[in-house]
């Protein structure tokens, strides 16, 4: 088995309007397997956590969280899916957005937030294309 890379491709990404607000689009194929883009954004202190409202966190493990929202790249725009295209791979305390499947130019990026996040958050008010298809027909 190859060795994964840890290197985002330079790939073409646009922020734009999504059915669930603003999300991150492929300007281009995007292959099985490739690394994407890199989660970036403030190292928060524990006190900056408690304290914060932000919704873009990445919980990266011992007690550490990125906050996207802060300096943070494009794939913070990346939005919420139960069938997701992408996974979030945590290397050496950095997150790497991964594409799970093939991507077509034009499709919008999603990973899956995690249960936590889920269940504080989105619940019964999950909008992705599993949980609301109607929605997505029409987009």
């Amino acid at each position: 088995m190859p060795r994964k890379s840890y290197q985002p491709g330079d790939y073409q990404l646009a922020v734009r309007k999504s059915v669930t607000g603003r999300g991150l689009f492929a300007g281009e194929k995007i292959p099985k397997g490739a690394c994407i883009i890199e989660y970036t954004g403030k190292l928060l202190t524990q006190e900056e956590y408690d304290r914060t409202t932000s919704r873009y966190l990445f919980d990266i493990g011992k007690g550490r969280v990125i906050d996207g929202w802060f300096g943070g790249s494009k794939a913070r725009f990346i939005n919420h899916s139960c069938v997701p295209n992408c996974e979030s791979d945590p290397y050496k305390g950095r997150i790497y957005i991964r594409a799970l499947r093939n991507i077509a130019p034009g499709e919008e990026l999603a990973y899956n937030y995690g249960e936590e996040y889920f269940d504080q958050y989105l619940g019964k008010n999950c909008r992705c294309p599993k949980c609301m298809p109607e929605l997505w027909a029409a987009a």
